[in-house]
C-alpha cells in the first residue's frame, strides 16, 4: 500500500503543476488580448473616414491625405495647427499607375473633388508642413467632423527623388 501511495504522489504534484501552468498561460493571453483590444486602431484613407462617419468618432484612427497647402494656418504664440488633407489611394498599386507618390499627392491637393478632412493639432509646427506633403496623423474625429490629431508625421516625397 505504501508503494501505490507513494506513486499517486509525484502524480498529483505534476497535475497541480500543469493546471497551475495552464492557469498562468490562459491569464497572460487574456492580458495581451485585451491590450491589443484596447490599444488598436484604424488605418484609413480620408474618404473611407467620412463614408464611416460619426460611426468613428472618438475612436482612434490613423489616416493618411495630401497637404491642401492654401489651408495651412498656425498660430505660433497658442502653438495650434490647422490645416486640411485630401484623399490619396491607400494602394501601392494604384500609386505606382499613377506615376509615383509626388504625382498622387500633388493630384489630391489641388482636385477640389477630392474627399477632404479638417485637422487640427497643437504643437509646434514640423519643418515638413508644405503643400502636396504627405500627413500621416493619429487621433480621433471629432462630432462636428473635424480630426484631432495626436501625432503628424509628414512626408514630402520631392526631397526623396
Amino acid at each position: 500500500m505504501s508503494h501505490s501511495n507513494v506513486a499517486a504522489r509525484p502524480r498529483a504534484g505534476r497535475a497541480k503543476f500543469i493546471v497551475g501552468g495552464l492557469l498562468i498561460l490562459g491569464a497572460v493571453i487574456y492580458l495581451v488580448a485585451t491590450s491589443m483590444v484596447s490599444t488598436a486602431q484604424y488605418f484609413l484613407t480620408v474618404e473611407e473616414l467620412r463614408n464611416r462617419g460619426a460611426a468613428m468618432a472618438g475612436k482612434n484612427v490613423r489616416v493618411t491625405g495630401a497637404v491642401v497647402g492654401e489651408t495651412i494656418q498656425y498660430d505660433a504664440r497658442a502653438l495650434e495647427l490647422t490645416f486640411t488633407i485630401a484623399h490619396t489611394p491607400d494602394s501601392q498599386t494604384a500609386i505606382d499607375a499613377a506615376g509615383g507618390l509626388a504625382v498622387v499627392l500633388a493630384q489630391a491637393a489641388n482636385d477640389p473633388s477630392a474627399a477632404r478632412l479638417q485637422v487640427h493639432y497643437l504643437g509646434p509646427q514640423p519643418d515638413l508642413m508644405r503643400p502636396e506633403a504627405q500627413a500621416i496623423l493619429e487621433g480621433q474625429l471629432r462630432a462636428d467632423g473635424t480630426f484631432h490629431a495626436d501625432s503628424l508625421l509628414l512626408k514630402c516625397p520631392t526631397r526623396y527623388e
